[in-house]
């Protein structure tokens, strides 16, 4: 029988493991002409139809929140979810996608200080050691040393905003869960990233979806890597430290070049599989 902790500790490896295989529908939606920008507004408003739907039947009651939590679900929807994915697909615009990932996950480290400052949460050594793992095994897996970098200044302030606004999630969540539970806390975060998202809607691009195959592939991210992830991972941070949280999520990548290697047969070099070493390294102190 697995203990409360250890059920949040799972809750958010399952979560970020659902993160990881993004890949599996984002190539197929990318092929089909749709944009990363297509892809922010499909995962964030589909998510939130999705969960509005699912909750109006089992559980309405989520949808009755106080007005002074707003401001929370405004913080974990618009300035974590919305601008973070906006941020992170700009810099793989114009920088390598090595980088961009390598720069989002400065997000544990973002969470580890904010926590400290905030909550006088304590950065114990197995905590720094933790965070300097996974941040090595991250660098190792998205194969920063493997040559052919882009990087430019307005990309790597694009990123280390990507990295800003993810971690703000656990911030922002975190306040939000003193006020509500960790389901309505989800669904109000999509009604705000949804509604959001909408700025960017190009109608036109929607097309796409008229193929069978690319709308299952929408419906994968929306159900599989972002509405069930965003559930585990909340339900996970209403019992673990945010500092803890957002460093078990850097199982995220690994998953990602597994999925790249099992999937879509990608090489991976010794490099990339001291990296995932690390990372499990990592995640394994924090249990």
């Amino acid at each position: 029988m697995l203990t409360t902790d250890k059920r949040a500790a799972l809750s958010i490896l399952s979560g970020a493991a659902l993160w990881g295989i993004i890949g599996l529908w984002n190539r197929r939606l990318l092929s089909a002409g749709l944009s990363p920008v297509d892809i922010v507004v499909l995962r964030n408003f589909g998510g939130m139809v999705l969960l509005s739907l699912v909750f109006l039947v089992r559980d309405p009651s989520v949808f009755r929140v106080r007005r002074a939590c707003l401001p929370y679900f405004f913080g974990t929807g618009v300035v974590s979810v919305l601008f973070f994915t906006v941020c992170y697909f700009s810099c793989q615009k114009i920088c390598s996608l090595s980088v961009a990932s390598v720069l989002l996950y400065t997000a544990p480290s973002f969470v580890v200080t904010l926590s400290a400052l905030l909550w006088k949460e304590p950065v114990t050594r197995p905590k720094l050691l933790a965070l300097l793992l996974t941040l090595c095994g991250c660098v190792m897996v998205c194969g920063l040393f493997d040559g052919g970098l882009t990087v430019t200044a307005a990309g790597v302030l694009y990123g280390l905003g990507a990295g800003f606004f993810y971690a703000l999630y656990s911030i922002f969540g975190r306040y939000a869960l003193a006020y509500a539970s960790s389901m309505t806390v989800t669904v109000w975060t999509f009604l705000f990233a949804g509604t959001a998202s909408l700025v960017f809607l190009r109608p036109s691009h929607m097309l796409a979806l008229r193929s069978p195959l690319t709308l299952a592939a929408a419906l994968g991210l929306v159900v599989f890597s972002t509405v069930l992830p965003y559930l585990l991972y909340t339900a996970g941070l209403a019992r673990v430290e945010p500092g803890h949280a957002s460093i078990m999520a850097s199982l995220e990548p690994v998953v990602a070049s597994l999925t790249g290697v099992l999937v879509f047969h990608e090489a991976i070099g010794l490099t990339g599989i001291v990296g995932v070493a690390l990372v499990l390294a990592g995640v394994y102190i924090l249990r």
